[in-house]
């Protein structure tokens, strides 16, 4: 059944309804593409069409209050997009804990999120599980940030299993941290834009932050450091007992991973599916788990991991049946 809504804002705005549409109508398109509802403007009247009209319609009403003041960013209609799928209000996560660091306003933009700042802050090993962009590695590193402002560690260490996606470390060029870096590149990207790129460099020439593959942390103890694991879903049993054992005095890990991707051989176990059946009633230790409506980038990707998670299931029931 289809449902239609019809909204109008006045008194007529030329400048604001522009920042409201986008250019192109960019805003307008993702929040069909979103909530799977067609938007028809002329002027300042706006009819929805789609089950989720309503919604749309409500979307759509936020944006217009916050283009007041300021052009609409591709974060804003993201984010609006997720309150609408999750149904809160800008004042749901108003005691989530807020993290220091370049951008002092940066706290959960989901309770999930929020709930995952406060179990890392809460904990010396925390686990981050679930589908790309719900924010998983770039919360963690923002959390190590945050406890370098506060001195709480003296260094942050960045980690990453270099396992390729279909593609062959032998075939790129260079010596092998040039072969690895575009591994570690998502770990540099999220750095420079929580610290600046002036203050990374300068951390990274005293040693105060490291990245570095999986198989550099053999035979260390880290002390006094924020110790991140990223794409854990393609370490080893092994190479997890490893690494969480580096783990030294006054340090603090996260390790984070989407068992959906792992691009390990097919005959070999993922630590990271593994460590939850051997750890999760050690104390000290969080499993955190987000779920596609967590999912804080463009509306087609939480469909995506939807339209997977469904085969998947279907592919299982087939298998039992």
């Amino acid at each position: 059944m289809s449902h239609s809504e019809h909204l109008s804002f006045t008194p007529v705005d030329n400048e604001r309804l522009a920042r409201l549409a986008g250019v192109l109508d960019e805003n307008i398109k993702q929040i069909e593409t979103g909530l799977d509802v067609t938007i028809t403007r002329r002027g300042e009247a706006f009819r929805i069409q789609g089950e989720r009209a309503r919604d749309a319609a409500d979307a759509l009403t936020r944006l217009y209050l916050l283009s007041e003041k300021q052009e609409l960013s591709v974060d804003d209609v993201q984010l609006t997009l997720v309150e609408i799928r999750q149904h809160l209000n800008r004042t749901a996560l108003a005691d989530a804990p807020v993290l220091i660091t370049r951008r002092g306003d940066l706290k959960g933009r989901t309770p999930r999120q929020a709930g995952y700042i406060k179990a890392i802050l809460e904990h010396d090993i925390t686990f981050g599980i679930g589908p790309a962009g719900t924010g998983k590695t770039y919360l963690a590193v923002a959390c190590a940030v945050d406890a370098m402002e506060r001195d709480a560690v003296k260094r942050i260490v960045l980690v990453r299993p270099a396992v390729e996606a279909g593609e062959k470390l032998g075939f790129l060029p260079g010596d092998l941290a040039q072969k690895v870096d575009p591994y570690l590149r998502p770990l540099y990207d999220a750095l420079y834009d929580l610290m600046g790129f002036d203050r990374v460099a300068k951390l990274f020439e005293k040693n105060l932050i490291e990245i570095a593959p999986l198989a550099y942390m053999r035979g260390r103890t880290l002390n006094n450091a924020f110790i991140i694991l990223d794409e854990a879903q393609n370490t080893t049993p092994e190479q997890m007992k490893m690494f969480l054992t580096r783990i030294g005095f006054g340090s603090k890990a996260v390790v984070t991973g989407d068992v959906t991707q792992i691009d390990l051989a097919r005959h070999q176990k993922s630590g990271l599916v593994e460590v939850e059946r051997i750890l999760n009633t050690v104390r000290g230790i969080h499993f955190h788990h987000f779920q596609s409506e967590d999912v804080v980038r463009h509306p087609l990707v939480q469909k995506i991991v939807d339209a997977y998670d469904r085969h998947a299931t279907e592919q299982d029931e087939k298998s039992q049946a």
